[in-house]
């Protein structure tokens, strides 16, 4: 796959999106490799830490078979500097005009946060389709994308916030819903210890969650 990918194929990698926090860059190849030895064929780093980036470049150059995305984009200079790192796909929480416009300019694919209505048919306006719901639970959860099908049939969802593995399969057999964005597969005690076998494991048990 390449950058140029549209974002609805980012849906269909995986029915768990992992969103990993890294304090430590050297972690991430070994991370990004039990995911895909689990069958979790993409990962967004979130750009909440300063290794953030340098993460990125890491597994992007080491682990080529995994799909890596840039998270928590929050500004422009963060969508350029993404992508320059060798992000394949962005993804942000929330949706300014200049951070959409910035995320157009790098080319690649990327889900747009929404957390109600509104947001969803202003990014549709803009010819997306395929958005992140954040904070997914706080904003409305399973009742809310069941909701918002009727009146916006067109859009599919990548929920994400508060979401486990117990609630994950709601999720994942609504009709609207492509994947769900969660944390729990990769731990951060468990990244901090190098119990890599433990993040397979749990890559394994969110590959098998499509119903």
């Amino acid at each position: 796959m390449t950058g140029t990918m549209p974002a609805a194929e980012l849906l269909r990698l995986s029915p768990v999106m992992p969103v990993v926090v890294l304090d430590d860059a050297a972690r991430a190849v070994p991370m990004a490799e039990a995911l895909l030895a689990g069958g979790v064929r993409v990962v967004e780093l979130t750009l909440r830490t300063p290794v953030a980036l340098a993460a990125v470049e890491r597994v992007a150059a080491a682990v080529p078979d995994i799909v890596v995305g840039a998270g928590t984009v929050t500004t422009p200079e963060q969508a350029r500097r993404a992508a320059d790192a060798g992000a394949r796909f962005l993804v942000t929480p929330g949706s300014t005009d200049a951070v959409l416009d910035a995320a157009d300019a790098t080319g690649l694919p990327y889900l747009p946060g929404a957390g109600t209505v509104s947001e969803a048919m202003r990014l549709a306006e803009r010819g997306r389709t395929e958005l992140k719901l954040f904070p997914a639970e706080a904003a409305g959860g399973i009742a809310f994308l069941r909701s918002v099908a009727g009146p916006l049939p067109g859009l599919r969802f990548c929920p994400t916030g508060g979401i486990t593995a117990a609630t994950a399969p709601g999720y994942l057999a609504l009709p609207n819903v492509g994947c769900v964005g969660g944390s729990w597969l990769t731990p951060r005690d468990a990244l901090a210890a190098g119990d890599f076998s433990r993040v397979t494991a749990l890559a394994k048990e969110a590959a098998a969650l499509r119903p």
